[in-house]
């Protein structure tokens, strides 16, 4: 039997790469998708999805769900310098052969719920076996326990894309860009007691995808959904080279890698808490790595912190190939 995936998203082109890898691994159902605003706005995260999902065309369409327009009680701060003005690499200066738009507006398929009362009704529908992918700012995550946290703690297991551990920061010395972007949603979250899987930047970070490898894992022909995939992670080529990185960082994918294959890191039981109000550290997720005995409280979420690098490469790539071809 598939394992049923709700993932929450905001496109983004690793979110992108992410939802691709899961349309193109065995043995998972993509059941839904839940929007939510952080790279871009909720709106173009929504776009976005819907535009992904025509070029993908998976054996069975998720039902899709727009989520929270904003953080909990901060403005949003979007990511358009990493990820283009529409999440998706620009995808906009990309000409059909006739002149004419080659990604012209998807046709949008709504579920009429919000995005946190489809991640309650999905618990309800497959409990214990149902895994949480959370992408992007956890503020879905946030309302849904807020309206009945009993429900969502049935959830099978989560696995947050999100915070730093011991690495620094992508947005402030100090915080990872989803926690930044709504800390006290993360911060509930983690409170909570869910069966949390946390894959932060100490291990996203190790994994970059090359725009060589990708070529040669999407070779001819080209259709729809392998021509959207070289064309969205042009930009991202170009960011990472800019910033010397050598190609795009798989944050998403790597998470998204390990809701079906946890034994590409190293986990640790740790207690982790979020930083919600300092100037300076807003964010920060605080591990407490010292001696179980000296520790402020039990575990309440494990975390990735080494991560067979070659392999969840390979692993996203092999993806990659199947939902594209």
């Amino acid at each position: 039997m598939a394992r049923p995936v709700l993932i929450d998203t905001d496109p983004g082109i690793d979110d992108a790469l992410a939802l691709f890898l899961a349309w193109g691994t065995p043995g998972v159902q993509v059941e839904a998708i839940t929007t939510v605003a952080g790279n871009v706005s909720v709106d173009l995260a929504t776009t976005n999805v819907c535009r992904l999902l025509e070029a993908a065309r998976p054996d069975r369409r998720p039902r899709v769900a727009r989520g929270a327009a904003a953080p909990l009680r901060r403005p949003l701060a979007t990511a358009a310098h990493v990820h283009g003005d529409d999440g998706l690499g620009r995808l906009d200066r990309f000409r059909a052969p006739d002149g004419g738009e080659r990604y012209p507006a998807p046709r949008l398929a709504l579920e009429t719920r919000d995005g946190p009362d489809l991640i309650l009704e999905a618990v309800d529908r497959f409990g214990g076996e149902l895994t949480l992918v959370a992408l992007g700012p956890l503020t879905n995550l946030a309302l849904a326990l807020a309206r009945d946290p009993a429900r969502l703690r049935g959830v099978g297991r989560v696995v947050v894309m999100g915070g730093a551990v011991a690495a620094p920061g992508n947005v402030t010395p100090a915080a990872e860009f989803n926690f930044f972007v709504d800390p006290d949603a993360a911060a509930a979250v983690l409170a909570a007691g869910l069966p949390l899987d946390l894959v932060p930047l100490d291990v996203t970070r190790q994994v970059v995808l090359g725009a060589a490898a990708l070529e040669a894992a999407l070779p001819p022909p080209r259709g729809p959904a392998r021509q959207l995939l070289l064309d969205l992670t042009a930009h991202g080529f170009e960011f990472g080279t800019a910033r010397g990185e050598g190609g795009i960082a798989l944050h998403d994918p790597l998470a998204m890698a390990l809701a079906t294959e946890p034994s590409l890191v190293d986990w640790e039981p740790l207690h982790v808490v979020v930083e919600t109000d300092s100037p300076l550290t807003r964010g920060l997720s605080l591990a407490d790595r010292r001696p179980r005995a000296a520790r402020a409280g039990p575990p309440n979420c494990r975390v990735a912190l080494t991560v067979d690098a070659p392999r969840a490469l390979a692993v996203v790539l092999e993806g990659l190939c199947r939902a594209s071809a």
